[in-house]
C-alpha cells in the first residue's frame, strides 16, 4: 500500500505527544514497514551510526515478515502499533479501533513475544477515537513534529534538506520503510545523521512516561 495522510494540515501533528523534550535531540520514527528491501537497508544504515528508531508496524507486514520484526528488536529499536491493514480510523468506533489494535498487537507478539509494544500511530494521522483506545491499551499514541512527505519521493538530496533545515528540539520525525519504494528515505537518512551529530544534535527514543532513552 501506498502511504498517504491527511492533507488537509500536511506535518501537523493531530496528537499531542509530538515531541520528546526541548533539548537539541530527535526521535526518528518509520511507518508502514516491515519492508523485505527497505527495512534491511535502513537497519543497516541506523546501526551504522549507532541511532536508535521507532518502527511502527502495520500487522498484515508483520505478520509476512517475522524475520524483520525480530532484527528491528535484535537491533535495540521501539516498536509501535500502526494498525492491522492501515485503514482510516476516523470514524471507528472505540470497539472497532480496539479490535483492530489488539489483533496487530497479537501478530507482532508471536514475532517477539516479549518485546513491549508502547506506542501507536494511526494511520494517515487520521486519529478519531484512536488516542484514547490506545491509551486504555497501555500504548502512548505518538504523533510528529516533522514530516518530510517522503511519502511522494522528491528525491533524495531534497529529503536531506526537509530533514536537515526542519529539526527542531525534540522533535519527532515521521518518515516511511515501508509502503513503498523508501529507497530514498534510506539513502537520506543515511546522509543527515552525520552532520547532525557533529552539530550537536542526538536521537533518542521517546519512553512511554515522556522520558526519552537513547543514545
Amino acid at each position: 500500500m501506498t502511504a498517504r495522510h491527511s492533507s488537509s494540515m500536511p506535518g501537523v501533528p493531530a496528537c499531542p505527544e509530538a515531541t520528546i523534550g526541548t533539548d537539541r535531540v530527535l526521535c526518528l520514527t518509520f511507518d508502514d514497514g516491515p519492508h523485505p528491501v527497505h527495512t534491511p537497508r535502513l537497519l543497516d544504515v541506523l546501526a551504522a551510526h549507532d541511532v536508535p528508531a521507532v518502527f511502527f508496524l502495520q500487522g498484515d507486514q508483520a505478520a509476512s515478515h517475522p524475520d524483520l520484526v525480530r532484527r528491528i528488536v535484535a537491533a535495540g529499536h521501539a516498536l509501535g502499533n500502526h494498525s492491522m491493514h492501515h485503514d482510516d480510523m476516523s470514524d471507528w468506533t472505540p470497539g472497532r479501533i480496539a479490535s483492530d489494535l489488539l489483533e496487530t498487537n497479537a501478530v507482532i507478539r508471536r514475532a517477539v513475544p516479549q518485546a513491549p509494544l508502547p506506542y501507536f500511530r494511526a494511520p494517515y494521522g487520521a486519529w478519531g477515537q484512536s488516542p484514547t483506545v490506545a491509551t486504555a491499551l497501555g500504548m502512548r499514541p505518538m504523533g510528529w513534529q516533522l514530516a518530510v512527505t517522503d511519502w511522494v519521493p522528491p528525491g533524495t538530496d531534497e529529503l536531506a534538506r526537509r530533514l536537515t533545515e526542519g529539526v527542531t528540539p525534540g522533535a519527532v520525525v515521521l518518515l516511511h520503510d515501508g509502503g513503498g519504494d523508501r529507497s530514498q528515505t534510506v539513502d537520506a537518512v543515511d546522509l543527515v545523521i552525520p552532520p547532525l551529530l557533529a552539530d550537536g544534535w542526538r536521537f533518542a527514543l521517546p519512553a512511554p512516561t515522556g522520558a526519552s532513552t537513547g543514545r
